[in-house]
């Protein structure tokens, strides 16, 4: 599931294949609902399995809560406080995992944080660890407990991991490391996580391999984005146990059925508005929305020194200001979700955000000038009544009910729903729910995920000499070090293809770069469209490339984006405008940027 995104009619030249390849064969042994990374996660690991596995997401994948994340792949260190320390313990393992398995977006993350007192919040602390709620005023945790924290963490991280235990310094060595940090600091600990930079790009890496794995298999996986259920039928049909589901297609408006014998729902914050819609409503989620700024801000860059800085704000919510590229990410709230409304960051999260730069770098001013992108997401977080957002469980579970729709009394499917899930264990969790699965299917597990690259990470160099190595070895005519380099960033070692794509067969025309930037070419964007199930301009700017998150979009972008769209995607004159009054509105709508277009 994800944002709510106006629907609009597509004139194409036929069918979508990812819709077809449902349509013609419409029934699967297992149905997901919900295309963010633990749906597709899931995906991947049940087509390994040469499970006969179908997955529909209403809007474009990872476009709901998997793409508006801090972009952190991390242990969780703040869960400790919970007690949560077998989640802490499978997060610190993935993490280590994911270095490991999918290199070429995870990347290590040196931390740092600013410390203002020793012994602070010492008597507050086990009162928070037994109740799960804050003590009277919060209180920032001194140096003593965060040293005893990274002790733990540390400990966590001994089984298989690569990243350096953690280090303190007193003031005077951490204002030379930090210079623009705030003078009262009195220490500042320092410790590794990781990052994930294209969480998008991870996400259908790992539905690709799910698709690949689906063919090797000959079990055909199959899904399809801007595909959502509408609501769910008596019985399978053709004497089979399980259930029907109408599925419309959000770009035609047609709709057609798909039966499956289990259904599992990874809709995330929307797992209870989906269960309704399948005739059985629930009441298992409690979602908090999460925003975040996206600074061009040199100043700010600067002062990071390249680590994520990561505090405790006065208010006692867990923060971070953190260097991507050339801008600064700046997150994140935590306030109970409407989900009636849209999830937007609004003028006093932003006033946050301010403030809480200005608690940790004091002589550096910011302005709403400076931010080029806005981002907010729902947590797919558990109901947890009167419990303070930030106490609420960050570890998953998965409900089950006998059967879906009115036909459940005599044998429909049963429907599995996840409840909860992070970003960092979801190949964990999506192991979890697919043993489930194979349980309720009476199948094995053939394959394990634990060691098994992802995507473009196989193959990835493992240094940075590796990394030129490659790139002067992938080089030719008309694509440079940075345009190769550029490549090797967006797609891994999966380059390799889009490459021998680009090149073209011998005798055709050169591929040319776009006029509105060097990042992307004629033929690259053919490609997408070809093989990455673009339905909306809008998916290339936000979820196939980072132009948008980096404030790189222009009404001169816009119009010549769509105009090569138009030629593999069959849109005609009539819907490349509304692709771009479209894209216009949903940038601004959901991302606070405004870009006008050009006549054409």
């Amino acid at each position: 599931m994800g944002q709510k995104y106006s629907a609009r009619n597509q004139a194409s030249a036929g069918e979508r294949a990812s819709v077809q390849k449902l349509r013609s064969r419409p029934h699967a042994q297992v149905l997901i609902i919900g295309g963010g990374i633990n749906g597709v996660g899931t995906f991947r690991d049940l087509a390994l399995q040469g499970v006969d596995v179908a997955l529909v997401e209403r809007g474009d994948y990872c476009q709901g809560a998997s793409g508006a994340s801090s972009h952190m792949i991390h242990g969780g260190i703040r869960y400790l406080e919970n007690g949560e320390f077998r989640l802490v313990r499978e997060s610190v393992v993935e993490r280590n995992r994911l270095l490991r398995i999918a290199p070429h977006y995870v990347k290590p993350l040196q931390t740092t944080i600013p410390i203002f007192s020793t012994f602070s919040g010492v008597l507050a602390a086990p009162l928070r660890f037994l109740t799960h709620k804050q003590q009277g005023a919060p209180t920032e945790r001194g140096a003593f407990l965060i040293k005893l924290g990274l002790s733990l963490y540390d400990f966590f991280s001994r089984d298989g991991g690569t990243v350096p235990r953690h280090q303190f310094r007193g003031r005077k060595r951490a204002l030379a490391e930090l210079p623009r940090l705030h003078p009262g600091i009195k220490y500042a600990a320092t410790y590794f996580d990781a990052s994930v930079h294209n969480p998008e790009r991870l996400t259908l890496d790992v539905l690709q391999d799910g698709e690949k794995a689906g063919l090797a298999a000959a079990s055909d996986a199959r899904a399809s984005n801007y595909l959502s259920l509408v609501a769910v039928k008596d019985g399978a049909g053709a004497g089979r146990a399980g259930s029907t589901v109408e599925l419309r297609d959000e770009l035609t408006g047609e709709q057609f059925d798909f039966s499956a014998d289990i259904i599992v729902n990874t809709t995330g914050a929307w797992v209870d508005l989906t269960n309704q819609a399948m005739g059985a409503p629930s009441s298992f989620m409690g979602g908090t929305k999460g925003s975040h700024i996206v600074l061009d801000h040199p100043d700010l860059l600067a002062a990071c020194n390249g680590r994520e800085i990561f505090f405790e704000h006065t208010d006692g919510r867990i923060v971070l200001i953190y260097p991507m590229g050339d801008r600064v990410l700046v997150g994140t709230t935590d306030v109970d979700a409407d989900m009636a409304a849209d999830a937007v960051c609004t003028e006093a999260e932003i006033d946050y955000f301010f403030d809480l730069i200005g608690h940790v770098f004091p002589d550096i001013t910011v302005d709403r000038e400076q931010i080029v992108y806005t981002f907010s997401g729902v947590r797919p977080l558990p109901r947890h009544e009167a419990t303070h957002p930030g106490f609420v469980s960050r570890d998953y579970r998965i409900e089950r009910r006998a059967g879906a729709g009115a036909a459940a009394k005599d044998g429909g499917a049963v429907v599995l729903s996840l409840v909860g899930g992070k970003w960092t264990t979801f190949r964990a969790l999506a192991e979890h729910l697919s043993n489930d699965v194979l349980a309720e299917l009476g199948m094995e597990r053939k394959v394990s995920t634990a060691k098994l690259a992802i995507g473009g990470g196989a193959g990835f160099p493992d240094s940075e000499d590796g990394v030129q190595r490659w790139i002067k070895a992938h080089m030719a005519a008309g694509r440079d070090a940075d345009r190769t380099a550029g490549l090797l960033t967006r797609y891994g070692t999966r380059a390799e293809e889009v490459i021998s794509f680009l090149d073209g067969a011998p005798g055709s025309a050169p591929d040319r770069p776009l006029h509105s930037t060097r990042e992307l070419s004629v033929r690259e964007l053919e490609f997408m469209a070809r093989n990455e199930q673009i339905g909306h301009l809008v998916d290339v700017l936000i979820r196939r490339t980072s132009l948008a998150f980096r404030g790189l979009v222009t009404g001169e972008l816009l119009n010549e984006v769509a105009d090569i769209l138009s030629g593999p995607l069959g849109w005609d004159a009539a819907t490349r405008s509304s692709e771009i009054s479209h894209a216009q509105e949903v940038l601004k709508r959901f991302h606070g940027v405004q870009v006008h277009s050009l006549v054409s």
